[in-house]
């Protein structure tokens, strides 16, 4: 049973972007409306990391490595978080997840993003 699906990941150069999408099928709306989403990444080798989350009322925060080139983005009608990633470096490479950050639901299979130099 499919909680959250990722995607929208590929292979890009340096400074080009992408835009992920993330739905969480099986959740009610009141229910995503009202939780604190978040975008994670986890590159080879390395933790899983909390790139940017966003309230309910669409407040963002975001990881200091990707301030000012990541923008998320939710659509409470399509239950859909959004990762739009502008000038994208070699070390955003990693596998992009999304989940609500409290209370976290079992995690989807993620989207690979390659940035190639």
């Amino acid at each position: 049973q499919v909680h959250l699906v990722e995607s929208g990941g590929g292979l890009v150069q340096a400074g080009g972007s992408l835009r992920l999408s993330c739905k969480a099928p099986r959740m009610i709306t009141s229910t995503f409306n009202s939780a604190i989403m978040g975008w994670y990444r986890q590159a080879p080798g390395k933790e899983r990391e909390l790139v940017a989350t966003m309230t309910h009322g669409r407040e963002a925060n975001y990881a200091e490595s990707v301030k000012g080139r990541f923008t998320m983005s939710r659509d409470s009608t399509r239950k859909t978080v959004y990762l739009q990633m502008n000038d994208l470096k070699p070390e955003d490479t990693a596998v992009y997840y999304c989940n609500r950050v409290t209370q976290g639901l079992p995690w989807g299979q993620g989207t690979q993003v390659t940035v190639a130099s």
